[in-house]
């Protein structure tokens, strides 16, 4: 075998430059720094031709006021809503984040935003780099079990709200959906259509959202006098290549379900996957809505909240507290809507 000579070049980055600072203006505007400061700030007393240097100056300088620091050192609010959430990679979440968005904007606050990848610890992390940044309030979609450690935040003024599960430890605002109703219309959806054997498959039963679902679920089965069969019930599924992996498994039982109740969107996903597997029909609800869910060849019946809804009512919510309400914590719970396209429809 020939050798070759191969030439490696490294390319060294170069350094960022600094940020340009006040001080640097009032070097290249031959002025004095309270100068600058008093054109940044919008302040009298400045002759209109040096006023016009100064912007020069910081246009050509590429100057930016840093509004974070100027708050931190004079108490005052930033104007930033900081956002903690599961994953913003799924649709539901990032759904939940343009409703927060949306409000944001309309009463002129950044948002700051950051997925907990469902890790208590990187909850707090996340929470407490916020509170350090001085956000003037939070919205949390919490994955952890024990929330005390917000009360100095919160007694130093951080106003904090919850979202799709309730806080542990501490009372404050939330906005959750029906779980329970949502799942129990599920359930009964597919009962409806005649099946005796309705399968579950839903993510770690701690959680608030997937105890909620499974609760509907029992309590579905049994206003129709069916039994909770444990073999029937798969949880701790947190992506859909495990539901996928347990619907398989449950599909290949010697007496399978003939339905399948996925209780959120990456559940739903697995299922779909398993049941493509086999040679049979098998009938399928999902919690939570799937991008594209009406355009598969057989489209997905699913159980509904809208993201974007709850997303809004918690900012608004967030806004209320910030702009000095004291009303008492509240708890708004946001319906569901049962959404039939033709998996859930299917007789046994």
């Amino acid at each position: 075998m020939s050798e070759r000579n191969v030439e490696i070049v490294a390319d060294t980055p170069e350094r960022a430059a600094a940020r340009p600072t006040m001080s640097d203006v009032a070097r290249a505007a031959g002025v004095s720094l309270k100068t600058v400061s008093r054109v940044v700030n919008d302040e009298p007393g400045v002759r209109l031709d040096t006023a016009h240097r100064v912007q020069e100056a910081i246009q050509t300088l590429g100057f930016r006021r840093n509004d974070a620091a100027r708050a931190l050192r004079s108490g005052q609010v930033s104007r930033t809503l900081g956002l903690v959430i599961e994953d913003i990679s799924n649709p539901f979440y990032s759904g939940i984040m343009r409703g927060v968005e949306q409000v944001a904007r309309e009463h002129g606050r950044l948002l700051i935003a950051g997925s907990s990848d469902e890790t208590p610890e990187r909850e707090r992390e996340l929470v407490l780099a916020l509170c350090e940044r001085r956000v003037d309030g939070l919205i949390i979609v919490p994955a952890s079990n024990d929330h005390a450690y917000l009360l100095p935040e919160m007694r130093l003024g951080v106003h904090v709200v919850f979202l799709d599960r309730p806080p542990v430890g501490i009372t404050a605002d939330t906005v959750l959906l029906d779980n329970q109703g949502g799942a129990d219309a599920a359930t009964e959806h597919l009962v409806a259509q005649g099946h005796r054997r309705v399968a579950l498959v839903g993510d770690t039963p701690t959680l608030f959202t997937a105890s909620e679902r499974l609760a509907g679920y029992r309590r579905a089965l049994e206003r129709h006098g069916l039994p909770f069969d444990e073999q029937l019930v798969r949880l701790g599924l947190h992506d859909a290549d495990a539901a996928a992996r347990a619907a398989a498994g449950l599909l290949a039982l010697p007496d399978p379900p003939t339905a399948i109740f996925a209780a959120n969107n990456r559940n739903t996903i697995g299922a779909l996957r398993a049941i493509a597997a086999v040679e049979r029909t098998v009938a399928l609800v999902g919690f939570d809505d799937i991008e594209l869910a009406e355009l598969l060849a057989v489209p997905v019946t699913v159980v509904a909240g809208s993201p974007l809804d709850l997303g809004e009512q918690a900012a608004n919510l967030l806004i209320e507290r910030l702009q000095g309400s004291q009303a008492p914590h509240r708890t708004i719970v946001l319906p569901t809507t049962l959404v039939p396209r033709g998996s859930g429809e299917v007789w046994p």
